[in-house]
């Protein structure tokens, strides 16, 4: 599923304009974000956890020359899955 078709499955669901479920999604995404990037963790009951997790530094090569390289440490984007979804999947 893509942006346009989650969109429109939200407008059907909810019974709203496909421009209002557009506005609330992208309202969505950006909080999840803003709340991330500021070190937050947001949590969705039945949903998940959206979460900041680390990555520390590490060596590794260049798939190409083979040479070392150092890889930086980085923030990354993390999500566990709640009970709930878990359910509603299997």
């Amino acid at each position: 599923m893509n942006k346009t078709e989650l969109v429109s499955a939200i407008a059907e669901e909810a019974g709203l304009t496909k421009a209002d479920a557009a506005k609330a999604l992208e309202a969505t995404v950006s909080t999840v974000t803003k709340a991330l990037s500021s070190g937050d963790s947001v949590a969705i009951i039945g949903f998940g956890t959206f979460k900041v997790g680390e990555r520390s530094a590490r060596t590794g090569r260049n798939p190409q020359t083979g040479a070392e390289m150092q890889i930086p440490a980085a923030k990354v984007p993390k999500f566990s899955a709640g009970k709930a979804l878990k359910d509603a999947v299997n």
